[in-house]
């Protein structure tokens, strides 16, 4: 496997993130959810205005994952709000294009380096996403509970809420 690095992305990206979104959740995503929510997520998180508000308002600081300039997939990462303690993050977003082996593990511990005041990292992840689950449980993330989450057009997000602790 060739030098990866981790470049934080800018507005500039936006497009190039929307494309790597679009081809990774139709990869990935039909065998767990259906196409029409895919369809409906894709527009609600990865359109132009969607992307920048959550760089600009949410606070998500977005990376490229890249292989000699290549980007890989992307990731999305946001410090959690005032009052939750100093250190304390959620992983939005981790979608890489490439299986290649190892690729997942490498990217993840570029991201912790990027913050070294990170002392609880949460995320949230389909129940049903075997992969992804099973990924997050290798590289030290636990489940700590379950929650669904209505989001629109009837459609529910069930998903694991999993923490990583330094």
């Amino acid at each position: 496997m060739a030098l990866i690095s981790l470049r934080k992305a800018t507005e500039a990206d936006i497009p190039q993130i929307r494309s790597l979104a679009e081809k990774i959740w139709w990869e990935h995503y039909p065998e767990i959810i259906s196409n029409d929510q895919i369809a409906y997520m894709l527009e609600l998180m990865y359109s132009d205005a969607a992307l920048r508000r959550q760089m600009n308002e949410e606070g998500q600081e977005l990376w490229l994952p890249e292989e000699n300039g290549q980007a890989l997939g992307f990731l999305a990462i946001t410090p959690t709000p005032l009052g939750a303690g100093e250190g304390e993050y959620f992983l939005n977003k981790f979608y890489l294009d490439s299986r290649e082996r190892g690729l997942g593990t490498i990217v993840f511990e570029l991201m912790l380096a990027r913050y070294p005041d990170l002392k609880t990292l949460r995320l949230r992840v389909n129940r049903r996403n075997y992969k992804s689950v099973n990924f997050y449980f290798k590289v030290g993330f636990r489940i700590e509970f379950c929650i669904d989450t209505p989001f629109g057009e009837g459609y529910v997000m069930d998903d694991f809420q999993m923490i990583y602790r330094v």
